[in-house]
């Protein structure tokens, strides 16, 4: 389930499978600034990265899961083709670490937790003074 969410939601764009793969309560414990901890504030996200990424897609390295938790440390790759955060499209090829944890009860996803390396994403755009 988490694994098909990585590449054919969030790599796929396939946002019809992200409402079957994710409960309707569901909660993100870190949700991204500006963004709703719920459902639809997720599925916000994903758009606004495919929309800025096009071609947005994760390389996951390892996977592991304990009980109902499954954590994934993995690297996004894209190439900035439209807006994000405010920055005009670069065409720079991008890619940034993530590491996170899906619960999944009943077949759906009901909870996250992640950390981003989001400060690599701004300095790759140029936003940073080290970018």
């Amino acid at each position: 389930m988490v694994r098909r969410n990585t590449e054919e939601v969030q790599g796929g764009g396939d946002y019809a499978l992200y409402d079957e793969l994710f409960a309707d309560d569901f909660v993100d414990h870190t949700p991204q600034p500006g963004r709703t901890p719920d459902k639809a504030g997720a599925l916000e996200l994903y758009k606004v990265l495919r929309a800025a990424f096009p071609d947005f897609h994760a390389v996951i390295h390892w996977q592991a899961a304990e009980g109902n938790l499954v954590t994934t440390y993995k690297t996004y790759h894209g190439t900035h083709e439209g807006e994000f955060f405010g920055i005009a499209p670069t065409g720079k090829a991008i890619r940034f670490e993530t590491v996170d944890a899906m619960r999944v009860v009943d077949r759906r996803i009901t909870e996250h937790w992640g950390v981003a390396n989001l400060f690599s994403l701004m300095e790759q755009l140029g936003a940073t003074p080290g970018g």
